[in-house]
């Protein structure tokens, strides 16, 4: 079977599998008592074994594998969940993700993977007898071994009024595909209620491991009579036997079959708190498992260049909406104005839907850092409880895609050099266990997220002295800094507080190229920090890169676009107002002084510049910084479409990109963080 046209489903889904299993085993260390997230896990595990066999890929298939039989002996109480367990399965995963993207690189899953599997086969052995272990049927045992848990759920179920069933199907001799027929079997007890245990179990089923005969362990609010009809209905298929259970004869390391009576019996409950609903949608699944399913069949999966396609050509529509509103003006026509405004609203309805479409929760950025958290934490010997609020807050697709970097370049050193060690935090009378939160939220047209630890905070004088000590600044210099000065000169390439170089830093290279990615999507990075009390890193984003507001400008014969979230801002002033200060233009603003900027000169704009009349200043910031930037003219607020400059512009300071005016000409966008 010819499998490349399945890849791009398959590299996908395996991302999404391996992102749920980093995420599950984390919650797994935290509580191993949550048989919930076992089953998460398990799950996760058998579906991503099931699609690369069918793939050929039999290295990934062997290995889920062998994950699965240590996480089925997890889930049985044959072994305890420990911190080596956690490990090793960390270790698996390490070792898919490589073999996930060599296959998405072209290679083969050629990583060697038997030191892994003899890990995994020991695991089981050597924990096999630590914990109380139940009896284990084998592959073919026509009786069940019950635990504790499986014992917890029937008592549950018989609490709320539900029949538990113990059903054998036997399949005819001559039956070839027995893993359809089983399959037919489960989906049809499904739609009276819930099958608690198989023997064989599922994947054994699936795998076709079995005879010719298998049983389950049901509960469900029909009658036997019911059951018995809908299940001998199925081709291929008898009802070996089909018993109700006593629960009073059941007991943990026991079988079922002393306690399973042909009539009557006490009626049982649900297990579940919500009952299950006969021939209803989705019945034999709770309510929210069938909205999941609901959910789930209501999305589909789009190319992120499809998306691209249809954002540009909204942004051409929005183009000649602008053209058109131009013409309407010159035409003065009362029908062409309002089909025009009609045409606005739709283009701004779509606009606003494509815009959404784009959007993606930061939570797929977020789901990777508590691994990387716990596994540093672990090689530095800290204790660290990483908190993340806001995982639903969506961004623009591209910015999602720029911005996990510099996140992890933030949490790295907060947890390097911002928490400090165990028995320090002991003596300074704080918790030992530090405290890192990662937090996005929305605030107006931007996102922000904080990156804050309970930490040292950020000493400015032993800043000055790294600085001038590494010759990145002069002495005299960094005396006559102000605190917040010395603090920002950590965002000087080459800075690093580390003394020696190491695998996590030392190296120079991590908060300069941070501010520099941040930048070159438009945002902002601010640090708020109290030495003995920990730092915040405060990153502004724009929702979106392609279609924004902006103010356009005139500055001699050119027009220029200023991104509008910016502008604080403008505001007029006589040129007297003027002052000089150490060869800086500088004006006084209602109190504070606002350093000028004559874009004239640094544009290096043809034609004469105003002087002697009124100037217009527009008001921008950068971080915790303003400045006013003095045009000829203001024009007005505009959507505009984002377009880039080209190589021949690209990389010139205060150049963001460009985009089409509405009668067709090129107007350049400003990028305000290089003007300052």
């Amino acid at each position: 079977m010819d499998t490349t046209q399945y890849m791009d489903v398959f590299m996908e889904e395996s991302r999404e599998h391996l992102q749920t299993l980093n995420q599950k085993i984390l919650e797994l260390e935290n509580n191993s008592r949550e048989p919930a997230v076992l089953d998460e896990i398990f799950r996760s595990a058998h579906t991503l074994k099931g699609m690369s066999a069918t793939m050929g890929f039999e290295r990934i298939a062997e290995l889920t594998h062998e994950m699965e039989n240590v996480l089925s002996n997890l889930r049985g109480t044959e072994i305890r969940v420990n911190t080596q367990i956690i490990d090793l399965l960390f270790k698996c995963l390490d070792a898919l993700e490589n073999m996930v993207e060599a296959i998405a690189g072209g290679d083969s899953d050629t990583v060697d993977i038997t030191g892994l599997v003899g890990l995994l086969r020991q695991s089981v052995l050597e924990d096999s007898d630590d914990v109380e272990a139940f009896p284990k049927n084998e592959a073919f045992s026509p009786d069940f071994s019950i635990n504790q848990y499986d014992l917890t759920v029937l008592h549950e179920a018989e609490r709320k009024d539900f029949c538990i069933f113990h059903i054998r199907i036997d399949l005819d001799s001559g039956c070839i595909m027995k893993a359809a027929r089983a399959y037919m079997v489960f989906r049809k007890l499904e739609e009276f209620g819930e099958i608690v245990k198989s023997v064989p179990a599922v994947p054994e089923i699936e795998d076709e491991q079995f005879d010719l005969s298998f049983q389950v362990l049901f509960v469900a609010q029909a009658t036997q009579e019911v059951i018995h009809h809908a299940l001998e209905s199925i081709a291929e298929v008898r009802v070996g036997s089909l018993a109700l259970v006593n629960l009073n004869d059941v007991q943990p390391s026991t079988t079922t079959r002393p306690g399973v009576v042909e009539s009557g019996g006490e009626d049982t409950a649900a297990i579940s708190e919500q009952p299950f609903i006969p021939n209803e949608p989705g019945a034999g699944r709770s309510p929210a498992t069938g909205a999941k399913l609901l959910k789930a069949n209501q999305t589909v999966r789009v190319d992120i260049e499809r998306l691209d396609v249809l954002m540009n050509l909204v942004g051409e529509l929005v183009i000649n909406k602008t053209r058109l509103d131009q013409i309407a003006i010159n035409a003065e026509s009362t029908d062409l104005s309002e089909t025009i405004e009609h045409i606005d609203r739709i283009t701004i309805d779509l606009q606003n839907v494509v815009m959404k479409v784009r959007m993606v929760p930061i939570e797929q950025v977020f789901n990777r850092f508590p691994r990387m958290v716990r596994d540093m934490a672990k090689e530095l010997g800290k204790e660290i409880n990483l908190i993340i609020e806001g995982k639903e807050t969506e961004l623009d697709r591209t910015v999602i895609d720029e911005i996990g970097d510099p996140l992890v370049h933030l949490l790295r050193n907060a947890i390097d050099h911002g928490v400090e060690k165990p028995e320090t935090r002991r003596q300074n009378g704080k918790p030992v266990e530090a405290i890192i939160r990662l937090v996005a939220k929305h605030e107006g047209n931007h996102v922000v997220i904080e990156v804050e630890d309970d930490g040292r905070g950020i000493n400015p004088e032993a800043i000055r002295a790294k600085s001038v000590k590494k010759g990145l600044i002069a002495a005299k210099e960094a005396e006559q800094l102000d605190d917040q000065g010395a603090i920002d000169l950590i965002w000087k390439a080459g800075f690093s507080m580390a003394e020696t170089v190491s695998d996590i830093s030392g190296r120079g290279v991590g908060l300069d190229v941070v501010r520099n990615k941040i930048e070159s999507l438009n945002g902002s990075i601010d640090i708020q920090t109290q030495v003995g009390k920990g730092t915040m890193f405060k990153v502004r984003l724009p929702l979106t890169l392609a279609i924004i507001q902006a103010l356009l400008v005139n500055v001699g014969k050119e027009i220029y676009a200023i991104p509008l979230s910016t502008i604080d801002e403008t505001t007029s002033i006589q040129p007297g107002q003027i002052n000089n200060v150490q060869n800086q233009e500088v004006v006084l603003l209602r109190g504070k002084v606002l350093p000028l900027v004559r874009l004239h000169q640094v544009l290096a704009v043809s034609g004469e510049e105003n002087t002697t009349g009124e100037l217009f200043v527009v008001v921008v910031r950068k971080g915790n910084n303003q400045a006013g930037l003095i045009v000829d003219s203001l024009i007005g607020q505009q959507d505009i479409v984002i377009k880039s400059a080209g190589k021949l512009l690209q990389g010139i300071p205060g150049i963001a990109g460009a985009t089409i005016l509405g009668n067709g000409d090129v107007s350049l966008i400003l990028d305000i963080g290089t003007l300052f």
